[in-house]
């Protein structure tokens, strides 16, 4: 039984086990509550009153509206369609995410020749221009592109990026292959702490590559793959460049975001109040999403 003083346990439990530590995050949590914190609290206050963009010094009033601005945003089908697309997105993006990431992390691991050449070109697409890259994509899977060139009579009609269906996967696809050496990195380094002696063990039992993979390797990086599912989620759930860049919310908002959303109404339409309340729904939608990741994927570990 734990028999320190309740005081002990609970400076313990806001401290955690060494206080120095605090000390020295205490300059970035500084710069969290500054840049992340408080506009996320002055949003929350936008969301609940009549907002609008006024000359600096004008003397406006924003009286407060309560739910308003949420049921006049989620009575708009294409908020609604939005939340969809994102979520047809994140069904796409974070699995795969997942799953390519940690084999080619885990075959990535096991090369001896070309090593460094092959972690770098894995990664040179993640902090390649967003622009640079939607330039290529658009040249493959353009209504001309070469996908279709190759595909012939194959080719969907209406084309990827102008088709209903195809849109947000095509998306999805695209900012997997891009975001992809970030995660084999995060994978790499969870890979240099699994025992050799795991896998030795299971070689002198008989297991072979497959079976390491899922007995070993799997269960081993099990921190690293919570990370994965989180951050995938987070940044899937804030998906604006590529919509925008690539389709422009078309066709027919099959890939408009939250986010994208977010900006058309706040900064083309000047509705920030209507924006805020999406942009509440949306950090709630993704926070729950965190927990139930990190309840059922072992996250308490």
């Amino acid at each position: 039984m734990d028999r320190r003083n309740p005081n002990d346990r609970l400076r313990h439990r806001i401290l955690g086990r060494n206080p120095l530590g605090l000390l020295f995050s205490a300059p970035y949590l500084v710069f969290v509550v500054a840049v992340f914190a408080s506009p996320v609290i002055y949003a929350v206050w936008i969301a609940f009153h009549d907002f609008f963009f006024a000359a600096p010094g004008a003397d406006v009033s924003y009286p407060f509206v309560g739910f308003a601005n949420f049921v006049y945003a989620f009575s708009n089908a294409q908020v609604i369609q939005s939340f969809g697309n994102v979520g047809v997105f994140l069904l796409i993006n974070v699995p795969l995410t997942v799953v390519l990431s940690l084999l080619l992390a885990a075959a990535l691991n096991r090369v001896i020749h070309l090593r460094v050449f092959l972690r770098i070109s894995f990664y040179v697409p993640y902090i390649t221009a967003s622009v640079a890259l939607v330039g290529v994509w658009l040249f493959l899977f353009g209504g001309d592109g070469l996908v279709n060139n190759l595909l012939g009579p194959l080719a969907p009609n209406p084309s990827w990026l102008v088709n209903q269906s195809l849109a947000m996967p095509v998306i999805a696809v695209y900012v997997t292959w891009k975001q992809l050496g970030f995660y084999i990195l995060l994978y790499l380094a969870a890979l240099q702490n699994v025992p050799r002696e795991l896998y030795e063990q299971a070689s002198t039992d008989g297991a072979g590559a497959v079976r390491q993979f899922w007995s070993v390797t799997v269960p081993g990086v099990r921190p690293a793959t919570l990370l994965v599912l989180l951050v995938s989620t987070v940044t899937g759930a804030n998906l604006f460049t590529e919509p925008y860049l690539l389709t422009g919310g078309g066709p027919n908002g099959a890939s408009n975001t939250p986010v994208y959303l977010m900006y058309q109404l706040g900064v083309e339409q000047g509705l920030p109040d209507v924006a805020s309340a999406i942009g509440i729904v949306l950090v709630i939608g993704v926070l729950i999403i965190a927990w139930l990741q990190n309840r059922f994927a072992g996250g308490r570990d």
